[in-house]
């Protein structure tokens, strides 16, 4: 058995997500002792955090244990023993900094949206594709113990034939005058990418046709609720996207969907995102971490009375699903399914960067239907 060094170009990794997630996942990967490859060797992640600030990289690495840093990112990319580029970086830049590390021949794997527009995402998958480099898109909602076994639930028939699916996720996002708003704010204003259809709408699209099946057409509107907001510096400004999205769905095989988010709802339910899937049979219905269903024949029926409250406690109806494996984050799992693709060559995997089109497209699309007022139909992506 031999261990086989992966050096790692981590662009934006001091960024909330980044941190927590992604650097939180290559430490768990290498606390085990690396990653094992089918050949039996181990794959060892050797990243350098890049960013602008060398005291936040500095920290970083406290933090953590390992890594090497860097404030330049065209010195990062000339490096040809660094052969993975992975950013997490600000959506606006996204498009630039992927660009010029597919043109350094670097394997690309990256945050949502892989772009700002369908347009330029389709051109980075065939820049990629030109240039030989392999490529994947962060998909790890599905990774979750409760979505995944959603989803095997829905492949069981346990469901019947599928007749509706209802995706609900909020929070509420402070605008940071009694308290920190808690997010960059670059994601409320549209010169940093930002604004809740481009953040969200890449998740929902994976999601649901991992679920359901492949979607037809959207019909959304949107609104910005909180106008005014309060950024990291203390200093007021304006937001000018959307932070409440509700939309409708329609799939090819004829179910339909709603799917309402929200950065501006104090949610009171078993998760921030909670997914609903009602058929003839059962229904079933999942968080992140855990999944319950009904079987048609536990149905309850429901007695509504104007005089008093409804004695039924609808909760009692439901089942969970048993976590028979071991639960795993969901980040790290994409690192592992993208790092034995670089090492191994598996032509199957399924996270491509024409995957993150997709949920690019839709957040374009999104935005059309609210701005004609109207349904748009969801063409196949050559």
């Amino acid at each position: 058995m031999a261990t086989h060094r992966v050096g790692i170009i981590m662009h934006g990794a001091t960024g909330g997500l980044a941190r927590k997630q992604h650097v939180g996942a290559l430490a768990a990967i290498r606390k085990e002792g690396g990653l094992p490859l089918p050949s039996g060797d181990v794959l060892m992640p050797d990243p350098i955090f890049v960013g602008r600030s060398a005291e936040r990289l500095a920290a970083l690495v406290d933090e953590v244990g390992f890594g090497r840093t860097g404030t330049d990112l065209a010195a990062a990319l000339e490096n040809a023993e660094d052969t993975v580029f992975f950013d997490a970086a600000a959506t606006a830049l996204r498009f630039d900094v992927l660009s010029k590390a597919i043109d350094a021949g670097k394997h690309i794997y990256c945050e949502k949206p892989i772009a700002g527009s369908t347009a330029q995402a389709m051109e980075l998958v065939h820049r990629a594709e030109k240039a030989g480099v392999k490529h994947g898109t962060v998909q790890d909602k599905m990774f979750l113990p409760g979505f995944a076994n959603l989803e095997m639930v829905t492949r069981s028939g346990f469901l019947g034939r599928i007749l509706e699916v209802r995706l609900e996720m909020g929070r509420w996002i402070f605008d940071g005058t009694l308290q920190d708003g808690g997010r960059p704010s670059w994601n409320y204003q549209s010169a940093g990418g930002g604004g809740l259809i481009l953040d969200m709408f890449p998740h929902w699209r994976y999601m649901l046709e991992g679920l359901i099946g492949p979607l037809a057409a959207i019909s959304c509107r949107w609104r910005t609720q909180i106008p005014r907001r309060v950024d990291e510096a203390g200093r007021p400004y304006d937001v000018d996207v959307e932070d409440c999205v509700f939309a409708q769905v329609e799939f090819e095989n004829g179910v339909i969907g709603s799917v309402n988010s929200s950065w501006t709802t104090r949610p009171r339910r078993d998760a921030a995102i909670v997914v609903q899937i009602d058929g003839t049979e059962g229904s079933a219905v999942a968080g992140p971490q855990i999944c319950y269903t009904q079987a048609g024949v536990n149905s309850r029926r429901f007695k509504p009375s104007a005089d008093s409250p409804t004695p039924e406690d609808f909760y009692d109806d439901w089942q969970p699903v048993p976590q028979n494996t071991a639960p795993r984050n969901g980040y790290r799992m994409g690192w592992e399914r993208f790092l034995r693709y670089v090492a191994a060559g598996d032509d199957a995997y399924p996270y491509s960067l024409r995957q993150g089109v997709k949920g690019v497209q839709l957040a374009e699309l999104a935005y059309r239907s609210h701005e004609e007022r109207r349904w748009i139909d969801i063409p196949a992506l050559a």
